[in-house]
């Protein structure tokens, strides 16, 4: 390790301390959205709990603010002071096949867990790509696969460790802080440095998932008859329709390169023999010119949205729709339609409702419960067409605003800047006398505000998060 000004935090910990200006710092802050080019004055790559409370404290005694990141998909902000810690080295993963349950550390993706709990036939309730951190995923919520018939991935949190503004190591559960333990499941790292989370997993004895792509001629009437179809599926499928503008590279399926196209998502938490009638409707709907929908093991999951897996720059932006009338449905094929030439690369339509809309076992304070719908739009964002693809992104969101609930989901939103605004306002109240309780000097910023400030006051210090 190079010399550093930092040597006292050096010595604390088991893991490596950076300067921000050390030519190391770049590669170990490194962001998947590389939209977000971070540049903090000093890098904790933590190894353990231990030192990521070593290095709050330091922070604490340096009059630094502290931001943290794993796998950096939901960077949107960069840190450009204070203190960041990486978790990436904090691999720790168990499966307890008994009890049905997982204990994962900071820097653990999905992956890793799909693949530990699949032998035992368990799964977790992940996301759409499996490389994505399971902490900030969590924290914010989480709406994957199996989310209609067992709500987002916080619902089924039993604990959490985390490294508090004090630097003390704490474990939250509904019994030893409730308050914290409801809002750190959906308010992300505003109250402190998840160490480690144990969650349920849930049993996936058979499972079918895929997805059928769509030419652009047949997008809207395809997209209109999957507005009227997916309200009514039952809660075992899970559903998603997406323009898609994707580029011509090897890396992405043939069908698909370099044309607008549209997908339907689909997969089923239940008995293969089901699939065929859940889906015929669609099916009659056009001819698909790529149909993957079928039988396939949990751990194959990331087949269904085809999600990239190399970093990329980009921006999202989304709300929540209370409804998706005809109207909603062609507003949105003027606005983003095969015949509209914009670069955004993906326009999602997500079906909510069912397990989503009902309130946690043990109550929490993830956001979203209210939506019928989810609209997502990502658009590629390299450095000089950053703000144009954040306008056009949130344009197609601000189209839609006759039909939305008013508030987002906080791994969808996308702009830091107006996640306050995710959730609603006695939950962002009760959200924000807890940040008060517990970081009254708000060291780790995050998404709520502050009562008297506008949306563009929020801290510009990211989570650890990712879709």
């Amino acid at each position: 390790m190079q010399a550093t000004t930092h040597e006292t935090l050096a010595r604390r910990v088991r893991g490596t301390v950076l300067d921000g200006q050390d030519p190391q710092a770049a590669a170990e802050v490194a962001a998947f959205n590389r939209a977000v080019t971070h540049h903090p004055a000093v890098v904790v790559a933590a190894r353990d709990a231990d030192d990521v409370a070593e290095a709050v404290r330091y922070a604490a005694a340096q009059g630094l603010p502290v931001a943290v990141q794993a796998t950096g998909h939901g960077a949107s902000r960069p840190v450009d002071a204070g203190l960041l810690v990486t978790t990436r080295a904090m691999q720790g993963v168990h499966i307890d096949p008994v009890a049905r349950r997982a204990r994962v550390e900071a820097g653990v993706r999905w992956r890793s867990v799909i693949d530990a709990a699949a032998p035992h036939g368990l799964a977790p309730l992940s996301g759409s790509s499996s490389g994505v951190g399971v902490v900030g995923y969590t924290t914010g919520g989480g709406m994957g696969h199996l989310a209609r018939r067992h709500g987002f991935a916080a619902d089924l949190v039993r604990s959490v460790d985390l490294v508090t503004a004090d630097g003390a190591r704490r474990t939250v559960s509904p019994d030893s802080d409730p308050d914290l333990f409801w809002a750190v499941r959906g308010g992300q790292s505003a109250f402190g440095l998840v160490t480690a989370l144990e969650f349920d997993l849930v049993p996936v004895p058979e499972f079918a998932g895929g997805a059928m792509i769509f030419r652009a001629d047949d997008a809207p009437r395809v997209l209109h008859a999957w507005s009227a179809w997916a309200p009514t599926l039952p809660e075992e499928v899970t559903t998603s329709v997406a323009i898609l503008r994707l580029p011509a590279v090897p890396e992405v399926p043939a069908p698909l390169r370099g044309v607008v196209s549209l997908a339907v998502r689909f997969s089923h938490h239940g008995p293969a023999e089901r699939v065929a009638g859940l889906v015929a409707p669609m099916r009659r709907v056009a001819t698909p010119v790529l149909d993957s929908i079928g039988p396939m093991p949990y751990a194959a999951v990331d087949a269904i949205h085809m999600d990239p897996t190399d970093p990329m720059p980009a921006v999202a932006r989304g709300g929540l729709l209370g409804s998706l009338p005809e109207a909603a449905v062609e507003t949105l094929l003027t606005v983003a339609g095969p015949g509209v030439d914009v670069p955004l690369a993906v326009v999602e339509l997500r079906l909510m409702g069912g397990a989503l809309g009902r309130p946690a076992p043990v109550p929490n304070a993830v956001a979203g419960r209210e939506g019928a719908f989810s609209v997502s739009v990502v658009a590629p964002a390299p450095p000089p067409l950053a703000e144009v693809a954040s306008a056009l992104a949130g344009g197609v969101v601000e189209a839609l605003a006759p039909w939305s609930t008013g508030t987002t989901l906080v791994n969808f939103g996308g702009d830091r800047s107006t996640l306050a605004r995710a959730w609603a306002p006695d939950v962002l109240a009760r959200l924000r006398a807890v940040k008060a309780a517990v970081d009254p000097g708000d060291v780790f910023g995050g998404p709520l505000g502050t009562p008297d400030a506008v949306p563009a006051a929020v801290s510009p210090l990211v989570p650890a998060g990712a879709r």
